[in-house]
C-alpha cells in the first residue's frame, strides 16, 4: 500500500465529524489512520481533537510539533507532525482540515486528495443551531458569508453531500478512503 494523505473539508454543519466517526468504526484496518487535531477549544461534541490552551498550543507550534496549523473561528487548530511517520510507514492518513488552508496544505503535500463535504443550507443552519455555540444572528452572519469552495489548482478532490442519512454519505466517504488506499 502507497503512502496516501486524505484532507477532509466543508463547512461547519456538513458533518465531516460524523462521517469521519462513521468511517473509523468501519476502516479499521491496517494502513488506514484517522489523525486528530489539537484544538484550542474544550474536548467534547463527538469531535476527535487534543484541547489545547493557547499557551500549549505556541509551545507545541515553536517546537515545530505541527505538520499544518491555522486559524478559524478565533481559534487555533493543528495536525500533529506525527503524521509524517505515519506516510513515511505508508499508511494512508485521514485529517480533517481546513478550506481556508487548503492551498499551504495541498503545497506540503502535493499528492494528497481532497473530500469537501458539502449539505444544503438548511441542513448546514440546523446543524449548527444544534451544537448551541453560537445564537441564531451569528449561524445566519455565518452562512451568508460562506463563499463556494474553489480548489486549489491541480488538486484531487472529491464532493461528498452529507445533506441526507448519514450511512449513505458514510458508506461513499469509506468507498473514496479505500479507494485512495487502493491507489486508484
Amino acid at each position: 500500500m502507497k503512502a496516501r494523505l486524505i484532507y477532509v473539508m466543508g463547512p461547519s454543519g456538513a458533518g465531516k465529524d460524523s462521517l469521519l466517526g462513521f468511517a473509523r468504526t468501519r476502516l479499521v484496518t491496517d494502513g488506514i489512520v484517522f489523525a486528530h487535531r489539537y484544538i484550542t477549544r474544550p474536548e467534547g461534541a463527538g469531535e476527535n481533537h487534543i484541547a489545547l490552551t493557547d499557551e500549549e498550543f505556541d509551545l507545541r507550534s515553536r517546537h515545530g510539533l505541527f505538520a499544518m496549523q491555522w486559524r478559524s473561528h478565533a481559534l487555533r487548530y493543528g495536525v500533529g507532525v506525527e503524521i509524517d511517520q505515519w506516510l513515511a510507514f505508508g499508511c494512508t492518513v485521514v485529517v480533517n482540515g481546513s478550506r481556508a488552508y487548503a492551498v499551504e496544505a495541498l503545497a506540503r503535500y502535493p499528492q494528497m486528495t481532497f473530500i469537501h463535504v458539502e449539505a444544503a443550507p438548511t441542513v448546514l443552519a440546523a446543524r449548527l443551531a444544534s451544537r448551541g455555540r453560537e445564537t441564531a444572528e451569528q449561524i445566519a452572519a455565518r452562512l451568508a458569508r460562506q463563499a463556494r469552495f474553489e480548489a486549489p489548482a491541480g488538486a484531487s478532490v472529491v464532493h461528498i453531500d452529507n445533506s441526507g442519512r448519514l450511512a449513505d454519505a458514510g458508506n461513499a466517504f469509506v468507498d473514496v478512503v479505500h479507494r485512495v488506499a487502493a491507489g486508484r
